[in-house]
């Protein structure tokens, strides 16, 4: 085990011109499953996007596998370790699906005399090994989703960012994509799931995280989390209630089923 965090940010402020989504955020993450939690507009696809170092922090500080990232040099350095699926992603449609996840290690760096086992693996691993020749163009929302995971996956990346995975997914998948992430930590990864899917979260992760306009207003196991429910808090599960009370809202329909 490493004795520092995958992880950490120091006082990090982030957002877009002079518009701030974070301010002065403290956080460390650990290696294990760590779900990310919180309303639409809380800050979780601004932080994605700071630990992808897509977008530099305007202050404060970032560290990644125990070193500060401060430039580009850094960023180059760090980037091979890091896998990241994001709500959206893009692809060239004339792409096979092993065309694409392949194109995806080269950017991540993978050596080319592994990169190809790594490409097979990474489908199999997501239950599309029979799909690999299929044009990206063909494939259904949920497949699409499950050639992001893979391509996400590949190469076996230290610190995987996986925003809304389970879109599109059926509940079978779902399954199959929560033994997928704890297998991932169990060889020594941090793996941060962004979902609106508290069940999700209270099966998968170790820690859960919940972020509420910017500022990280919980931090602790799923059952602590749940263990903060409140009678009155709406939600169909004692970990939902707890979101909500954290949150400190009775909350909408939308949230409640968060």
């Amino acid at each position: 085990m490493p004795t520092h965090p995958v992880v950490r940010l120091t006082a990090l402020t982030q957002g877009y011109g002079n518009r701030r989504i974070i301010e002065g955020l403290d956080l460390d993450i650990q290696p294990g499953v760590t779900g990310l939690l919180g309303p639409n507009g809380a800050g979780k696809t601004t932080l994605f996007r700071t630990l992808a170092t897509i977008a530099p922090p305007q202050s404060g500080g970032l560290e990644l596998f125990g070193k500060a990232v401060t430039g580009e040099r850094d960023v180059r350095r760090v980037r091979p370790r890091i896998g990241y699926l994001p709500q959206d992603f893009g692809y060239y449609p004339a792409f096979s699906l092993t065309d694409f996840v392949r194109y995806c290690a080269w950017l991540r760096e993978v050596p080319s005399k592994e990169a190809t086992s790594a490409t097979a693996e990474a489908l199999a691993a997501v239950g599309l090994a029979d799909r690999a020749r299929e044009r990206m163009k063909s494939l259904s929302g949920g497949m699409l989703r499950r050639a992001g995971i893979a391509a996400a996956i590949v190469g076996s990346p230290s610190l995987l960012l996986l925003d809304e995975p389970t879109v599109g997914l059926d509940p079978a998948q779902r399954l199959d994509f929560r033994e997928l992430i704890r297998s991932l930590a169990r060889g020594g990864a941090a793996v941060v799931l962004s979902t609106h899917l508290v069940e999700d979260v209270g099966a998968a992760c170790d820690t859960v995280l919940v972020l509420n306009d910017g500022r990280l207003v919980h931090s602790g196991t799923p059952q602590e989390l749940a263990a903060l429910s409140t009678p009155a808090a709406p939600g169909d599960s004692p970990l939902e209630r707890g979101y909500m009370t954290v949150l400190g809202s009775r909350g909408s329909t939308e949230e409640a089923a968060c």
